[in-house]
């Protein structure tokens, strides 16, 4: 298996690729990173140094990826945080590449524009680019729930609700949506949810809430074990929403052990490649 993931890097801790090409490399997928930033750290810090590549860059950069013959083996192309509106063309130019030397590789775009508690983090543009670019040439899209209303327009305070603005977004392209962050349902907000919907229904996952500081990543290296596990022979949707749950949560639930500020991808590798703990699926549809 092979993966094409274009993001942003980071040089210390685990954001854009940093965050989620050890992880399907750890599942066992070649994964060729094309960096679209190199900073020294997440923007959470509030400082960090650094740059965002031209798309010029970028597309060279894939161009050369091109020339070694490597798109007709490509499984898929990820796609995460966007520096800037340009680099959008470059990777649906790529995409349409890829797909076009293997018409079986998927598209997987995670549509990074912020979260709940620190609102929209990108650049101006780009959640508007996400919404009417990348999301319809999508074949899996991987928002959490906070995105998911930016990108429908529809406030989702019900599992009703949000299973609604689901079938919206599918109805524009992506044929899997996987919702992070899910809080709507639980209001004591001790749990927390993932819901992933395909044509063959929908599908939740809940594990505990973990009391512990906020790190960067986890939704990057989420996205990227979601992809890692559908690549694999015979995994279906429900199981590679089970799996990802589990291992998500062993990783943070490391870091929240060690105190780490960053996640302990490496350390936790295991819980990547075998989960221990298996969260039951529930089928909401």
């Amino acid at each position: 298996m092979q993966v094409l993931s274009i993001q942003s890097s980071v040089a210390y801790g685990h954001a854009g690729n940093s965050s989620a090409v050890f992880p399907l490399q750890r599942l066992g997928v070649d994964t060729w990173p094309v960096n679209t930033v190199a900073f020294s750290n997440h923007s959470g810090y509030g400082v960090w140094r650094g740059t965002v590549f031209e798309a010029q860059q970028v597309a060279d950069v894939i161009t050369g990826v091109g020339e070694r013959g490597v798109f007709p083996y490509l499984d898929a192309v990820l796609s995460g945080y966007q520096g800037a509106p340009e680099i959008a063309e470059v990777i649906l130019d790529a995409v349409a590449k890829v797909k076009a030397a293997n018409p079986q590789a998927l598209y997987c775009a995670d549509p990074v524009i912020g979260d709940r508690g620190r609102g929209v983090y990108v650049r101006p543009g780009i959640a508007e680019l996400m919404r009417d670019r990348i999301i319809p040439s999508a074949d899996i899209t991987t928002p959490n729930q906070f995105e998911l209303e930016l990108l429908t327009g529809a406030e989702v305070g019900t599992l009703e609700a949000l299973l609604a603005a689901v079938d919206a977004l599918r109805a524009r392209g992506p044929r899997i949506v996987l919702v992070t962050s899910v809080e709507v349902l639980d209001p004591s907000e001790q749990t927390i949810s993932m819901v992933a919907v395909d044509d063959t229904g929908a599908y939740v996952v809940t594990t505990p809430k973990l009391e512990m500081n906020v790190v960067a990543g986890s939704g990057d290296a989420t996205t990227s074990m979601f992809l890692g596990r559908l690549l694999q022979s015979g995994m279906d949707v429900p199981d590679a929403l089970a799996k990802v749950a589990s291992s998500i949560f062993g990783i943070l639930d490391h870091t929240r052990r060690t105190g780490a500020g960053e996640m302990e991808v490496v350390a936790a590798q295991d819980v990547i490649a075998d989960p221990p703990l298996e969260f039951v699926v529930d089928r909401l549809r």
